[in-house]
């Protein structure tokens, strides 16, 4: 579903001249598999996933997301992606349903299609209760189960999350990561960005471990504590970073 190879993003700065946000990184996820990314701040996660989601171009490598490349068939990609992260903003003037609407129309879902994918995602992440509320009254759990309804409904095959619980209660944080554990029993393909251990150890399939652009390891969560003979992931993590 993703394919990444030897994906490479690099900025000018003033002061340290050419920065290598992502170094030469390459791998592939599968759907009904969630391929985490984990990292410190600054390792180029985000960087790598708004490539993928065509925000930014890559300097060199190639990426394709459901057989569509990110540069030359970028609106295709668009069409296939569903994104999340935890600063996804709501429009406090619209009501939880209209956003919603919103999006299902930018994405050019038939009248008859998006009620009925509206319905379903209302009823399955538990909206019904506030589908008339207005975004400026929203508490925090309900604004993020909005932005998860509008990341799915034109129900894509490969889903991006980026560090979707970052400052979000422990029940709110935990019904996120429910909502993605549905989505990936649905078959879809999800790559997690966070640096969260206890999140990798609940959700992720396999792993790929980034510090400073590049990949470190990547495998699964056996297989990285067979092959650096350390079976604390915390440990692991602090091993390859520092």
């Amino acid at each position: 579903m993703i394919h990444v190879d030897k994906l490479t993003k690099s900025f000018r700065d003033l002061r340290r001249g050419e920065v290598l946000a992502v170094d030469h990184i390459t791998f592939d996820t599968r759907p009904g598999e969630v391929f985490g990314l984990l990292g410190p701040n600054g390792a180029g996660k985000t960087t790598t996933m708004r490539i993928l989601c065509t925000v930014l171009k890559p300097t060199s490598g190639t990426a394709t997301l459901a057989g569509f490349d990110v540069v030359t068939h970028a609106t295709e990609v668009r069409q296939n992606i569903g994104f999340l992260s935890a600063s996804t903003a709501i429009y406090d003037r619209m009501t939880a349903w209209e956003m919603v609407e919103y999006f299902g129309n930018l994405y050019g879902l038939s009248p008859e299609r998006l009620t009925e994918r509206m319905e379903t995602i209302f009823a399955s992440l538990q909206m019904n209760d506030f589908r008339d509320v207005l975004g400026g009254k929203l508490s925090t759990g309900m604004r993020q189960k909005v932005s998860i309804a509008r990341a799915i409904v034109h129900d894509p095959p490969v889903m991006i999350f980026d560090e979707p619980t970052l400052g979000l209660d422990v029940l709110v944080a935990r019904a996120v990561l429910q909502n993605i554990e549905r989505l990936r029993d649905e078959g879809k393909c999800i790559l997690y960005s966070t640096h969260i251990m206890r999140e990798v150890e609940k959700l992720c399939d396999r792993v790929a471990i980034v510090s400073k652009g590049k990949i470190q390891t990547m495998g699964t969560l056996d297989e990285l504590r067979d092959k650096h003979g350390q079976q604390d992931l915390e440990e692991l993590f602090f091993q390859l970073v520092s």
